[in-house]
C-alpha cells in the first residue's frame, strides 16, 4: 500500500487503509436499535434501553412556521442545492475573494506560479493552501485575520512533478510552508477586501516555527528528542483544522491529524501500541522525512508526541512564540470554543475527529480577570470527557491520576487512552463545538460515522448506536445540543438533546430523511463547522458528500446554513464550488462583511474555482456582504 498515491482520500479513509478495524459481531442487535423516521416525527422512540428525544424547538418548528405561528429570523431567500462550479449566495448578497493560495504577503515575493506551484521560498512569503477556521482581530485600526491552512492539494501545489509529489528538499519546503497558519492584514480599498501587502503584522507560521511546549507534558521524556533533548520547544504546527479565540486577544489553532506525516523507513520497525491508537503508519502522506530526519520514526520516536495539541498565537505581536498548550490534550482537535463561566473559570469544549473517538471539556485553574494578565489561563486545568446517557442526562468525567491511574503529563500526551480508562461515549466524529452567545447552551456537529455499529474505534471501544449517535452506518450526521445544570458551564452534569439529524428525505422515509425540521428543501449531510453570530444564530457549514447521486441525490455541492435555535428552522445561505468544502467564518469589526474559507475546490480534478476557465483551483478566503451594506448577523 502506498499512501502518498492515495492523497485525494480523506485523513479518515487513510487512517483505515492503514488501520482496519475487526468487524463487530453484534451487528444484527446493534441495528435492531435503529430508530426510524416514523418515531423522530413522533417526537421520540425506543433506544435501547433509553429513548431518544429530539429538541421541543425543532419538533415544533416546521408545523410553527407553516402556520405562520411563528415569525423567522432568518430574513433571506433560501439558496436552492445545485452542483455549480461557483459560489451562491442570497438575492441582495455579494461575494468576492480576499485571498488565495499562493497570494503574496509580501511585495518582494513572487506573484503566484500556477505552473509550478511555486518553490519553498515563494511560499514562506505566500497565503497557505487549503484555509479552513479563521479569526479576525482589529488593533489600532488595522484589521488582522488568523486563518488556518491545514493541508495540501499536491497536485496543484506541485504542479512540476509528474505525480504531484515532493521530490526534492525545496519540494519538502514548500509542502511544509504551505501549511499552519496565515496572519494577514486585510482592508477594503475601492469597496475590495483584500491582503495589505508588507504589513508588519503578516507572517506566515509553518511546520518549521519554533514554538514553546507548555502544561503537564512540558520536558517530559515523551517530548524529548535529539534536537529539544529537554522536551521544551517543538517545531512547526501542521494540519491546523478548526480554531479558537480568547478574550484576551489571542488565536487557538487546533493541530488535527498530526499522524499522517510520519514515516519509518526500516522494515523490522515495530509500531508501538500508543502510535497505533493515534493512526500512526510506517508511510507518510507527503514524504517529508526525505528532508527532515523529525518526521522518521526510526530516528526520532517521540517527535508525534509533540503534535496534536491546541496552540495558542499571538497575532497581535508578530514577534511572539506560539505556545502548545498541552493541558487542553492530545488528540485529532477540530476546534476550540472557549467560553467564560459565571464563577470566572475558563472552559474549553473540544472535538476530536475520527470516527468513535470523544467530546472533551477543559476548565482553568484560575479564573479569568478582564483586563488582567490572563496569558497563562489555558497552561493548567483540568480535563473532563463526556458521557452520554439514553435519558437525555449526561456527565463530565474528570481525566485525573486518580480516575485514570495515569501521570498528569500521561493524560495530557495519551488523553485517548485516559478517556477510554473512564468509559466515555463514542461519537460520531465530534467536529466544531458552538457556544450560545446569549445563555448556556452549547452544540456539536457529529459530522457522520460510516463505523457506527460496525466498528469499534481505534482503541478497542464498542460504538453501539444510541444516544446521540442513534444510527448505524451513520452516514449523515447530526448536531448535538447539550445544557449545563443550573447554566453552569463547569458543572459536571448536564442535559442533552439533539438539535437535527441531518438527512435526505427524497429518498429515504426511515431516519436516514432527518429530523422534522429537516425537509427536501433545506437537506444537507455531515454539518462539520458551526459559529453562532451576536444574534444567536447558528451558522452550520458541511463538508460532506457532494457526488448528488443515490442517498445524496438533490444535496449538491457542500453549503453553509442558518439555523434558528428557538424554533429550529434551518436555512441554505449558500452553495460552493464544485468538490469544495465550506469551512471558517468570522465577521469583521463592523459585523457588515463575514468571511469565510471554501476548501479544496476541485479536488477530484473537476473545478477551475475561483478564477474560471482553465484555470487551477485555489482554496480561498471569500467575504461576502449585503447589496444594502447591513449588519450579516
Amino acid at each position: 500500500m502506498n499512501i502518498m498515491n492515495n492523497g485525494r482520500l480523506g485523513f479518515d479513509e487513510l487512517d483505515e487503509l492503514v488501520r482496519p478495524a475487526p468487524e463487530v459481531v453484534e451487528f444484527e442487535e446493534v441495528a435492531n436499535k435503529m430508530v426510524s423516521r416514523r418515531g423522530f416525527l413522533g417526537g421520540g422512540a425506543a433506544v435501547g434501553a433509553g429513548a431518544f428525544v429530539m429538541g421541543s424547538t425543532t419538533l415544533a418548528a416546521g408545523k410553527a412556521l407553516a402556520a405562520g405561528a411563528t415569525e423567522s429570523r432568518l430574513a433571506f431567500s433560501m439558496v436552492k442545492a445545485n452542483s455549480l462550479d461557483t459560489v451562491t449566495v442570497p438575492e441582495g448578497y455579494k461575494w468576492e475573494v480576499v485571498a488565495s493560495w499562493g497570494d503574496p504577503l509580501f511585495s518582494n515575493a513572487p506573484a503566484f506560479d500556477a505552473t509550478t506551484g511555486g518553490t519553498g521560498a515563494s511560499q514562506e512569503l505566500a497565503f497557505g493552501d487549503h484555509n479552513d477556521g479563521m479569526a479576525f482581530f482589529s488593533k489600532d485600526g488595522k484589521q488582522i485575520m488568523a486563518i488556518n491552512n491545514e493541508y495540501t492539494n499536491e497536485k496543484t501545489l506541485h504542479a512540476n512533478r509528474g505525480d504531484g509529489m515532493p521530490a526534492t528538499a525545496d519540494d519538502v519546503r514548500k509542502n511544509k510552508a504551505a501549511h499552519g497558519v496565515s496572519i494577514i492584514e486585510v482592508a477594503q480599498r475601492g469597496g475590495k477586501w483584500g491582503i495589505v501587502l508588507d504589513s508588519p503584522y503578516n507572517r506566515r507560521i509553518t511546520a518549521d516555527t519554533a514554538m514553546d511546549i507548555t502544561g503537564p507534558a512540558r520536558g517530559h521524556k515523551w517530548m524529548q528528542t535529539s534536537e529539544d533533548p529537554k522536551g521544551l520547544v517543538a517545531k512547526g504546527t501542521w494540519n491546523n483544522c478548526g480554531n479558537g479565540q480568547t478574550p484576551w486577544g489571542t488565536y487557538l489553532t487546533c493541530e488535527e491529524n498530526f499522524n499522517g506525516y510520519f514515516t519509518a523507513n526500516d522494515k523490522d520497525y515495530k509500531m508501538p501500541e500508543a502510535f497505533k491508537r493515534y493512526g500512526m503508519s510506517t508511510e507518510g502522506r507527503y514524504n517529508w522525512a526525505m528532508a527532515d530526519d523529525r518526521f522518521n520514526l526510526v530516528k526520532e520516536p517521540n517527535e508525534p508526541n509533540r503534535f496534536g495539541y491546541i496552540v495558542e498565537i499571538d497575532p497581535l505581536d508578530p514577534t511572539s512564540r506560539p505556545k502548545k498548550r498541552t493541558a487542553l490534550g492530545r488528540f485529532k482537535h477540530e476546534n476550540a470554543e472557549l467560553t467564560i463561566a459565571a464563577n470566572g473559570h475558563v472552559v474549553v469544549y473540544l472535538g476530536d475527529d475520527e470516527r468513535g473517538e470523544f467530546l472533551y471539556r477543559f476548565i482553568s485553574k484560575h479564573k479569568y480577570l478582564a483586563g488582567g494578565n490572563n496569558r497563562d489561563l489555558l497552561e493548567e486545568g483540568t480535563l473532563y470527557v463526556a458521557k452520554f446517557h439514553d435519558n437525555n442526562r449526561g456527565e463530565w468525567l474528570a481525566l485525573t491520576p486518580k480516575t485514570t491511574g495515569m501521570t498528569d503529563a500521561e493524560i495530557s500526551i495519551h488523553t485517548r487512552m485516559a478517556a477510554s480508562k473512564v468509559g466515555a461515549t463514542t461519537m460520531d466524529r465530534p467536529e466544531w463545538v458552538a457556544a450560545h452567545p446569549h445563555k448556556a447552551e452549547v452544540y456539536c456537529s457529529l459530522t457522520n460515522n460510516k463505523n457506527r455499529g460496525v466498528k469499534p474505534n481505534a482503541g478497542g471501544d464498542a460504538t453501539p448506536a444510541g444516544g446521540p449517535n442513534p444510527r448505524v452506518k451513520n452516514n449523515f450526521g447530526q448536531i448535538v445540543r447539550w445544557m449545563p445544570m443550573d447554566s453552569d458551564h463547569t458543572h459536571n452534569e448536564f442535559k442533552w438533546d439533539l438539535f437535527v439529524l441531518a438527512g435526505n428525505p427524497a429518498v429515504y422515509d426511515d431516519a436516514n430523511a432527518g429530523s422534522k425540521n429537516v425537509n427536501q428543501d433545506n437537506m444537507f449531510n455531515s454539518p462539520d463547522g458551526l459559529k453562532f453570530d451576536s444574534k444567536g444564530l447558528l451558522w452550520i457549514q458541511t463538508d460532506g458528500n457532494y457526488s448528488n447521486e443515490k442517498g445524496f441525490q438533490g444535496q449538491g455541492n457542500n453549503q453553509m446554513l442558518v439555523a434558528d435555535p428557538e424554533t429550529g428552522e434551518i436555512r441554505r445561505f449558500l452553495v460552493g464550488p464544485k468538490e469544495s468544502e465550506i469551512t471558517g467564518s468570522a465577521w469583521n469589526a463592523e459585523r457588515t462583511t463575514m468571511f469565510i474559507g471554501v476548501q479544496h475546490p476541485g479536488e477530484e480534478g473537476h473545478s477551475h474555482w475561483p478564477d474560471g476557465g482553465q484555470s487551477v483551483p485555489r482554496s480561498s478566503v471569500i467575504a461576502i456582504s449585503r447589496e444594502d451594506g447591513a449588519v450579516i448577523g
